[in-house]
């Protein structure tokens, strides 16, 4: 019988559950509650429950299991240690020892993010690279870095911060992060609309953004595919700052490929090429024609991307 494991996504709201075969087959998936009362110290005794009732439920084999991985919202060092994870109530402590000793599996542990570029790189839009850069837009910006098949995590597990690259020095207003001119200011989804607003306070000019009453990304990318010519100024500045902090990343890295996902990348190629365009003016010769691609497995890369830490190469 082929060797199955646990992919496990927790977020702030739910935690997703998947369970896959070591090929990356997808059997099923399901979600459980975050308890984060009581400094989230029930999230782990939860995990622990509804995996053993699954393999009840399903008569699973526990030796056919290899083990269970995880990702969570923070940083998070090789061996396992989270680094306050604030959005789970979690301060510092070694979520694998700890999950192994309740459910009795080996546990590998990484940040939601990394793990989602893993699921990318193994399953989505990345298949085909061992060296990625991913870069997910959505309410901010987040990301990870692939090499060689394995997550760069850093001295501290926060590595692929790409959000908190600074692309505007001159960028008085502060990110969430409390620093000035983040790439999470401009190329997430609340950032295109906040910078939607200046501009059309500042502008005289007709713009069909002026007639909808609740901006959104969405919106400001359907009026530039329409021809609209301050939402294109507010898509290519976007692409601007995304490219410039991606060729940042590539100067150092040299991947392969980069893919992007999050809400925001349902603009499609009109996203990947713009940025793709500046990209090309920003780089040395070697580092120039690398891939960009959308994201495919959306709200499911973080249950791939943890499978894929347990299944290992």
């Amino acid at each position: 019988m082929e060797r199955l494991c646990f992919g496990i996504d927790i977020g702030g709201t739910s935690v997703k559950l998947g369970l896959f075969t070591e090929n990356g087959n997808l059997l099923d998936k399901w979600e459980i509650p975050t308890r984060r009362e009581d400094s989230g110290s029930h999230i782990l005794e939860d995990v622990a429950a509804t995996v053993k009732k699954k393999i009840a439920d399903d008569n699973l084999v526990r030796e056919n299991i290899i083990g269970i991985g995880i990702g969570v919202p923070g940083p998070v060092t090789e061996d396992g240690t989270v680094i306050n994870c604030v959005n789970l109530g979690w301060g510092i402590f070694n979520v694998s020892e700890e999950t192994e000793k309740l459910t009795g599996f080996k546990t590998r542990v990484g940040n939601d993010a990394n793990v989602a570029a893993l699921g990318e790189m193994w399953q989505g839009g990345g298949r085909g690279y061992k060296n990625l850069i991913m870069v997910t837009l959505g309410t901010g910006v987040g990301g990870g870095v692939i090499l060689n098949g394995e997550i760069l995590t850093g001295s501290n597990g926060a590595a692929g911060e790409i959000g908190h690259i600074t692309v505007n020095p001159s960028e008085e207003d502060k990110c969430n992060c409390g620093r000035p001119g983040c790439l999470e200011q401009f190329a997430s989804a609340t950032g295109i609309v906040k910078e939607a607003k200046r501009l059309l306070d500042k502008s005289k000019e007709p713009s069909k953004l002026r007639e909808i009453q609740h901006l959104s990304a969405k919106a400001i990318f359907d009026c530039a595919k329409e021809g609209d010519a301050l939402a294109n100024e507010l898509v290519e500045e976007l692409c601007r700052y995304l490219a410039l902090a991606l060729s940042h990343i590539a100067h150092v890295v040299d991947p392969e490929a980069f893919v992007i996902g999050g809400g925001v990348s349902k603009a499609g190629t009109m996203l990947t090429d713009l940025t793709k365009k500046f990209y090309e003016n920003n780089v040395l010769f070697a580092l120039k024609n690398k891939d960009f691609k959308l994201a495919e497995l959306g709200n499911d890369a973080g249950i791939y991307g943890s499978a894929k830490l347990i299944i290992g190469k």
